[in-house]
């Protein structure tokens, strides 16, 4: 099977990686159209030996990229076309059908309850979504909440397919020595208690909840914000005014996957962390909070679909917190003082195996590639 992936930008994010790991995975010849910002996860799926190509689009009504696109599909001879955040959606789904390629996948990675990567979900977007949808046969949704949100926005219940993120067990299994080494290169003083925050740096995800809890904490707790986004400099401000900034660690975007840096890469950052922290409020699947999980982190967490729908015996050492920076003052006070625990992977972790999401991707690639499968009243209507 030859499979096309489209996706709207390559730079570090939980979208782009995860493809970037699915494709380690998939018994697929695959290649990849990026219609914008071929950043360090492109450089990272060249370095693994797929084809990227940088359709060089402009801006969302760069119209001039739908036949440069549509010729890419026709040429490639793909068996199957499958699409990654809202854009790419768009696009690629109308290119795909206009190349005569029936077989469309779509991942919805990141829609939540009032915005998707970080648009209002206003009349627009949802009309304008629902129109692309119906061009493709198969939207798959990253958690189970995924699915109903879907299902509420008027997507058709037997076009939905859950298929969870999934994470390398092997990379985020616990390291004393990368540990060690990584504190040192942090500077991290000896029995710092390091609060780890991982995500883009965007308001949405609330990470000044977490500098102002710091200040709340004793002297001794740090601060750990891996990640990279317009709102570095708003935190850097917070802390600065919160009296901590010199506990505030900013340490960039950083891959989940080999990029040839060893020690600089994003499982050797939670290796230095005692406790992950996630003040978002509206996660499609909480990715960083199933990887630190597998490297033996408690985590506090406003939201994480991905362990919701499990049962609480599969990850004892996640929490819920609801409130601000004063109830995740509390709740890192007591997981601090709840003393430190072997650094083992629990049942939710193993769960989200990245071979496990694959075998259940490969499910849905044979379904949609059929000759059996009859098009949906969708398909037929928009013909």
């Amino acid at each position: 099977m030859r499979a096309l992936h489209i996706i709207t930008g390559l730079g570090v994010g939980g979208a782009e990686q995860q493809l970037r790991l699915l494709i380690r995975h998939l018994p697929v010849d695959c290649d990849v159209v990026t219609l914008t910002n071929p950043g360090a996860v492109a450089d990272g799926l060249a370095a693994d030996g797929v084809r990227v190509v940088h359709l060089g689009m402009t801006g969302n009504r760069d119209l001039t990229a739908l036949p440069r696109l549509v010729r890419i599909v026709r040429d490639g001879g793909y068996d199957l076309v499958h699409t990654h955040l809202y854009r790419a959606c768009l696009y690629g789904r109308l290119a795909a059908r206009l190349a005569g390629v029936r077989a469309i996948v779509a991942t919805e990675h990141s829609l939540g309850d009032s915005q998707m990567e970080g648009r209002p979900l206003g009349a627009g977007v949802r009309a304008l979504y629902l129109a692309g949808e119906r061009l493709g046969r198969v939207t798959v949704a990253v958690s189970p909440t995924v699915a109903d949100r879907l299902r509420r926005w008027g997507v058709p219940a037997p076009r939905i397919e859950v298929v969870p993120n999934g994470i390398d067990l092997a990379r985020f299994r616990f390291d004393p020595l990368q540990r060690h080494r990584t504190r040192q290169r942090l500077g991290l003083p000896e029995g710092a208690y390091v609060i780890g925050g991982i995500g883009r740096l965007t308001a949405g995800k609330r990470f000044d909840v977490l500098v102002r809890a710091l200040a709340r904490l004793p002297g001794d707790h740090w601060l750990l914000l891996v990640g990279g986004g317009p709102e570095e400099n708003v935190l850097r401000r917070t802390a600065h005014d919160a009296g901590v900034a010199d506990r505030v660690l900013f340490a960039g975007e950083r891959p989940c996957v080999p990029d040839g840096s060893p020690g600089h890469d994003l499982p050797s950052l939670v290796f230095a962390m005692d406790v992950l922290a996630s003040p978002s409020p509206e996660e499609s699947f909480g990715l960083a909070i199933v990887e630190a999980l597998a490297s033996g982190l408690p985590v506090r967490y406003a939201s994480c679909p991905a362990i919701e729908a499990l049962p609480p015996h599969s990850a004892p050492a996640a929490r819920r917190v609801s409130g601000g920076a004063d109830a995740f003052a509390r709740a890192l006070a007591e997981a601090r003082a709840a003393g430190p625990a072997p650094r083992a992977a629990p049942e939710a972790a193993h769960h989200y195996s990245i071979t496990r999401s694959a075998a259940r991707l490969m499910d849905v690639y044979a379904r949609t590639t059929s000759p059996s499968l009859s098009p949906s009243p969708q398909e037929v209507t928009a013909s």
